[in-house]
């Protein structure tokens, strides 16, 4: 989809996107994010923040002022569009991690979303998962009375369990699904609180999410749970499934064989050549390099910003290390026997090429579905299409599990 603002900077085009794709399930109105981005000087981090942060803060006020006239649907619909706002004020500040104004909008952005969430009709409970000495922050969406079948959501690098309300989990509650959505290791709820950065095997907190699940909350149908990843999910969903039976279905949302890839397309060799530079003691020449990447292309500088930050590197360098692990090859693809849907984006700007290498790998049943232009969900995780989307994906479950 070409731009209609931020035409010289990717990155912030995608972003805007992306809030304009949250329009489909509350979570923005079209007028407010062209308006607001139109304001907002391209590449201007600081400028970013107060744009939306200053949206977030009007619609805030006007929230409270429907909630205290009784007005409940109103101040519901606002404190949902608030809190995304909020949550893309601080979506470039990452690269100076102690910035006061990152935990400002983001605790803001979850008390906004959890206001909201005492307001549907049936409302949605925030869930605390015991994982490793502490929780794991979540929500549980029920769709009703009765065994029924069960989505378990993660998001990727950056979006947050909250966000997850407008990628598919509103959606999969229209369908009958009871919902599981939460945060791990690495992603922000983890992040913001305690500081607990990704890690690789990500069936060790699935593992947590589903005891409790299975454990703790009735009316969850066991031989139909299934495990949605977005973004770079589509490497944790799947990984998660390859060693954890109790996932009937997995879709990877979209599909990520191998993480680290794409990066690694930056740097100069063979792939031998890559790994040994990357595990050297020094390596200046690769420093350098990747600095001068960093400078000339928006999307990569706020990647390895980000990057940086969850997954706990010093470097740009450190950070490519530590991807080397987040990948599906030596058989762990093999592994999964559930049937799994793999989506992609025609013009994906994170993910090229990915989805169709993990469906190459992919044994077990499977089915793939590539977005195009001419339906508006090109676009990484097909932002800009997300009713389109969930419809799409929610059909497939629904004949998976008939």
């Amino acid at each position: 989809m070409k731009p209609i603002v931020f035409a010289s900077n990717p990155s912030f085009w995608f972003e805007t996107l992306r809030s304009f794709s949250h329009t489909a399930y509350g979570g923005a109105d079209f007028g407010e994010v062209l308006l607001t981005a139109q304001q907002i000087t391209p590449g201007d981090y600081d400028g970013w923040h107060d744009g939306w942060f200053g949206l977030g803060q009007r619609l805030q006020a006007g929230a409270e002022n429907s909630e205290s006239g009784g007005h409940a649907v109103s101040a519901r619909d606002t404190y949902l569009r608030s809190s995304n706002y909020y949550r893309n004020a601080e979506f470039y500040l990452h690269g100076t991690p102690d910035d006061p104004r990152i935990n400002r909008a983001f605790n803001l952005s979850i008390e906004m979303f959890q206001r909201a969430a005492k307001l549907f009709d049936v409302p949605i409970e925030p869930v605390e998962i015991p994982f490793e000495g502490t929780s794991l922050p979540g929500y549980f969406y029920s769709a009703g009375a009765g065994k029924r079948p069960t989505v378990v959501v993660c998001s990727g690098f950056d979006g947050t369990v909250e966000e997850n309300h407008f990628y598919g989990a509103a959606g999969f509650v229209e369908r009958g699904y009871h919902v599981l959505s939460f945060d791990g290791p690495g992603q922000p709820g983890m992040m913001h609180r305690e500081g607990m950065v990704f890690r690789h095997d990500w069936e060790v907190p699935t593992e947590a999410v589903l005891d409790y699940l299975l454990g703790q909350r009735d009316g969850i149908d066991a031989d139909r749970i299934a495990m949605m990843g977005v973004s770079m999910g589509g490497y944790l969903a799947p990984r998660a499934a390859a060693y954890d039976s109790r996932i009937k279905a997995v879709i990877a949302f979209d599909g990520c064989f191998d993480l680290g890839e794409n990066f690694l397309a930056i740097l100069p060799g063979s792939p031998d050549e890559k790994e040994a530079a990357l595990l050297a003691d020094s390596a200046p020449e690769i420093d350098q390099l990747l600095d001068k990447v960093k400078s000339a292309n928006p999307a990569i500088k706020w990647a390895f910003e980000n990057g940086q930050w969850v997954l706990g590197a010093a470097s740009p360098r450190e950070l490519l290390r530590k991807l080397l692990d987040y990948n599906l090859s030596g058989g762990i693809a093999e592994k999964i026997t559930c049937p799994t849907l793999v989506l992609a984006g025609k013009t994906d700007l994170f993910l090229e090429a990915q989805p169709e290498k993990l469906f190459e790998y992919l044994t077990c049943e499977k089915t793939f579905i590539m977005f195009t232009e001419e339906q508006a969900a090109d676009a990484h995780v097909q932002v800009g299409a997300m009713r389109f989307t969930v419809a799409r994906i929610g059909d497939w479950l629904d004949t998976t599990f008939a």
